[in-house]
């Protein structure tokens, strides 16, 4: 599997998701880096002025174009819903990063029923994005997503894509009770030899 961001120089860390596809993008269609403060006066994220109509629109929209492209083997229409960063790919391109996706047939169809959980709340980003990440909880396998969205002309248009297929359920940690054992069992100091005479 690709383990790559779907837009190149986006300076958003993508942690913790398997990433199935990679985009790039030419240098003057990234987004602008801030310039260098002090760590005190960093730019931080802003919570997103959108409400929850917007969010599902803006990540059904989204995820079931890719949908539709990976179904078909035509990416025209996902790219032509992109942002100008975005767009510099050719639907050939886009089709060449997702022929892993289409080849397993994974079927997104799902998100236009399911309701997504988020793990990162719409935010703006201080490059003016909006970024957001989440996941449909499905079974047997959960649609891991995390998006970015350029503004252009007073739309949100897509500029970045992330998407995995993780585990339906989460992982039961390990109980405290061992977990304890197995801390005391280390810390104790070794036991001497004992041999049979």
């Amino acid at each position: 599997m690709t383990l790559r961001w779907l837009s190149a120089g986006l300076g958003v860390p993508v942690v913790g998701l398997l990433i199935l596809g990679a985009v790039t993008t030419s240098a003057q269609q990234t987004p602008a880096q801030p310039h260098q403060t002090s760590p005190q006066q960093q730019p931080t994220a802003k919570p997103a002025n959108i409400d929850r109509n917007g969010v599902l629109m803006l990540i059904r929209s989204t995820l079931l174009a890719l949908d539709h492209a990976n179904k078909t083997g035509n990416y025209t229409v996902l790219r032509d819903l992109g942002a100008p960063g975005f767009q510099v790919n050719t639907a050939a391109k886009l089709a060449e990063i997702f022929a892993k996706q289409r080849g397993e047939k994974l079927d997104l169809s799902g998100v236009a029923v399911i309701d997504p959980q988020l793990s990162l709340l719409p935010q703006i980003e201080p490059n003016g994005f909006l970024h957001m990440a989440g996941f449909f909880p499905s079974v047997p396998s959960q649609v891991n997503f995390e998006l970015l969205f350029a503004p252009v002309e007073g739309q949100w248009r897509v500029f970045g894509v992330s998407l995995s297929v993780g585990q339906s359920a989460p992982v039961a940690p390990e109980p405290p009770a061992e977990k304890a054992v197995v801390s005391q069992r280390q810390a104790a100091p070794p036991k001497p030899a004992v041999s049979a005479k």
